[in-house]
């Protein structure tokens, strides 16, 4: 059996993927056209840290590919309850409800690990309440729930008990599923010999961000009906 890392290099791991989020100021400007507005409800690998420019990071490419208005206010450290309270009523799901956009992207639940030890039952409940919520906000909406990224090799149990609730939640609104991304950059995480991983070794490179740009590419023509 593999083994997980410390206690102490967990937190050290918390900490260097929340740190940068102590106050969280989300982008809350759609970019321009024509075409449908689609809001991305996530965390630092949806924002695009580590990428030398946001328009290299997944979002942006998927969207600027099939035409669509991005709506991205992710935000570093961000989890279905980390980081909830920088945000008081205006926290993200009230920002992409605000925009009534055409499509919802939620990729939540990495960081949300770190904490599971103390509030796992908290956890379960957001994901539930905000998927919920986001649904009954937007009726007409095609939401896209997609698995949790995942950024090492260790695949600490918090991690798959998260992704089975979150993928739980999913069914119960009728939202697409996206399965299988916390494993996108399995073989290329920090220290591999082709690391695809950001100088910080915790989120992508734009190297990264690319090949998750395609799996998501690939993931949507997928779905029925294709996006």
């Amino acid at each position: 059996m593999r083994r997980f890392r410390s206690l102490a290099s967990v937190v050290a791991l918390a900490l260097g993927l929340t740190a940068c989020s102590a106050a969280p100021l989300p982008d809350t400007s759609a970019s321009a056209g024509n075409g449908p507005l689609v809001a991305f409800y996530g965390d630092s690998y949806t924002l695009g840290t580590g990428a030398s420019d946001p328009s290299l990071r997944w979002s942006t490419i998927i969207s600027e590919e099939r035409g669509w208005r991005e709506f991205n206010p992710s935000v570093n450290g961000l989890g279905f309850v980390n980081h909830r309270e920088n945000f008081g009523e205006d926290d993200l799901p009230a920002l992409v409800i605000e925009q009534k956009p055409d499509i919802v992207f939620v990729t939540m639940g990495l960081n949300d690990t770190f904490s599971y030890d103390r509030r796992a039952d908290l956890i379960r409940d957001t994901i539930s309440g905000d998927l919920t919520r986001i649904r009954e906000a937007l009726p007409s909406a095609r939401i896209v729930v997609v698995e949790p990224f995942w950024y090492t090799e260790q695949r600490p149990a918090s991690l798959e008990q998260i992704i089975v609730w979150v993928e739980s939640a999913a069914a119960e609104i009728g939202a697409d599923w996206i399965p299988g991304a916390s494993r996108w950059l399995d073989g290329h995480h920090a220290g591999s010999e082709d690391s695809w991983m950001a100088s910080d070794g915790l989120h992508p490179s734009n190297v990264g961000y690319a090949h998750m740009a395609e799996q998501m590419d690939a993931a949507l023509k997928r779905l029925d009906p294709a996006l």
